[in-house]
């Protein structure tokens, strides 16, 4: 995948995001909008900062923070789910 289809994709799904924490705050419902709106935007953020590291181990490093927020914004979805 090249890096501008990653960085592509990552902000669709920041707007999806976005889209979802609006609704769940018309709903009422802050804890976990809060923090799916935080982990889920802050990939794309990761991401795009990844572009301009200083060097490949800061590349790979803030491509690892963008996938623990993937995996924190997954377990934040399941829970939205399961409630």
């Amino acid at each position: 995948m090249k890096e501008n289809q990653l960085a592509d994709l990552s902000m669709d799904f920041s707007v999806q995001i976005i889209n979802l924490v609006k609704d769940l705050k018309a709903k009422h419902e802050s804890v976990i909008s809060n923090q799916i709106g935080r982990s889920g935007t802050s990939i794309g953020a990761n991401i795009y900062e990844a572009n301009y590291a200083q060097g490949k181990k800061d590349f790979i490093f803030k491509l690892e923070i963008a996938l623990k927020e993937a995996s924190e914004t997954g377990y934040w979805l399941e829970l939205l789910y399961r409630t």
